[in-house]
């Protein structure tokens, strides 16, 4: 490992933390709290907002639009409900407003938090400035602070492919997506990965004419084909076309420019939004200084969220192995209990995934296509979701799946739903294949009714 000069003037020496943790997104934040209740003192550094892009540039501002754009399409179509209202409409710039109300109020949630578990919070750029034996010296802005262990959760950021044109078109992402101030007549969207669909659902229930471009043969990337299937359906009803298999080559004279096997296509968009994935943030954060092993251009763990450098760990999107905030928040977990000496390992066997479009898609588990490139035997169980007196109630003239994938015993080995308030009603799936449940032990429990939930004892019992 190459010596580094380390300016020694900056550093103070006062204080040497048990845990500094450069990002303060979901992961970082609650892992900074969840060391901070085991006693350890924690410095937590964050060179943007509080909260990382889920609070500030993701999870949340989407789910507040595409709230309010739920709300707006069971206003409009509110003879369905035998309810009767004229001139509905949706006022963006209130709606804009009120999503950053939003974001300030649970920022500002976030930082009493940290204060309340006496979390030092540096609101700078930090950087890894090299390793004293055992101590990490961390920069940032005009001092340098030293810690015995270091958590990296950086977080990822838009990932924008080099489409001939593009730039000088001009493009979103979903940035700017989220800062809209005026509705488009229409919209291209490149990609519909989780974050594309989403944009779909938004703007296509707003009245936007929307066409999405997308390489592979179905939308919704790893979600079960099935459930993917439904949802396509779903949007083309309302208008929306899809071009599946299909391959972006440029933009020329205001025209976006395909290919597929039919051969090549033109799309005109008002907007063209760039939802193909995302990417880690290494840079600047100084792992070459420590020859932090990467791969495919994130920062590669062991089991216990550890880079090659003893004590430095990297959790959430920076590893890229599943860039979701609540994956990132129980990475934490383990690489703090780690750093205490309690070695569990991180177990991605249930991550859950939703997608908030409308209609809804929730999943945990395996997926039917996975079981088949594994050569896993399987049984499939499933029922509409209209077999739930409530979905019924509150979906009209919508059917919904839920489906249920076991192995011959009976094992629960993965859950798939599409229809409204899937992401509420997960939960006792995911516990079911994090815990290796049958389906007789899911149905044993008593579910209240009339429930959603209740559709996952009826696919059990069925």
């Amino acid at each position: 490992m190459t010596n580094k000069i380390i300016n020694t003037s900056k550093i103070n020496y006062a204080m040497i933390y048990d845990i500094a943790i450069i990002g303060a997104g979901p992961g970082g934040a609650d892992s900074a709290e969840f060391a901070a209740r085991q006693g350890l003192s924690v410095v937590l550094f964050e060179k943007n907002k509080v909260g990382g892009v889920c609070l500030n540039e993701g999870c949340v501002p989407t789910k507040a639009l595409l709230h309010s754009a739920h709300l707006y399409t069971h206003a409009s179509q509110g003879k369905k409900y035998a309810l009767s209202a004229s001139n509905v409409s949706l006022d963006l710039g209130k709606l804009m407003s009120r999503k950053k109300k939003i974001l300030k109020k649970l920022g500002a949630g976030i930082k009493l938090g940290l204060n309340n578990h006496n979390v030092k919070l540096v609101e700078a750029e930090a950087r890894l400035q090299g390793k004293e034996g055992d101590i990490f010296n961390i920069e940032a802005g005009e001092e340098v602070y030293k810690a015995k262990h270091t958590i990296l959760a950086t977080g990822s950021e838009a990932f924008v492919p080099p489409i001939e044109g593009l730039a000088d078109y001009g493009y979103w992402t979903a940035r700017e997506a989220l800062e809209v101030e005026e509705l488009p007549e229409s919209l291209i969207v490149i990609g519909a990965g989780v974050i594309g669909m989403e944009f779909v659902s938004f703007f296509s229930s707003l009245g936007v004419s929307v066409s999405v471009v997308e390489m592979q043969d179905k939308v919704l990337g790893a979600i079960d084909r099935e459930i993917a299937l439904e949802v396509q359906k779903a949007f083309e009803k309302k208008g929306v076309k899809f071009y599946l298999s299909t391959r972006v080559t440029g933009v020329k004279d205001g025209r976006l420019q395909a290919e597929n096997s039919e051969g090549t296509l033109e799309l005109e968009g008002e907007k063209i939004l760039v939802s193909v994935g995302r990417r880690a943030i290494t840079r600047g954060l100084g792992l070459d200084r420590l020859e932090v092993a990467l791969s495919r251009g994130a920062v590669q763990t062991d089991s216990y969220m550890q880079t090659n450098v003893k004590g430095l760990y990297a959790i959430g999107d920076l590893t890229g192995q599943s860039m979701l905030a609540h994956t990132a928040t129980r990475e934490g977990v383990i690489a703090v209990k780690h750093i205490m000496g309690q070695k569990e390992e991180m177990s991605y066997q249930a991550i859950p995934g939703i997608v908030y479009c409308d209609p809804e898609v929730a999943s945990v588990g395996q997926t039917e296509e996975e079981l088949q490139a594994k050569g896993i035997d399987y049984i499939v169980k499933k029922v509409p979701m209209t077999m739930s007196g409530r979905f019924v109630i509150e979906n009209e003239m919508v059917n919904g799946l839920c489906k249920i994938l076991t192995d011959k015993a009976g094992v629960i080995l993965g859950v798939h739903l599409v229809g409204n308030t899937s992401s509420e009603i997960l939960v006792p799936a995911v516990m079911a294949v994090q815990d290796g449940m049958t389906l007789e032990q899911l149905s044993s429990y008593v579910f209240p009714h009339p429930t959603i939930a209740e559709i996952l004892r009826v696919v059990a019992m069925s």
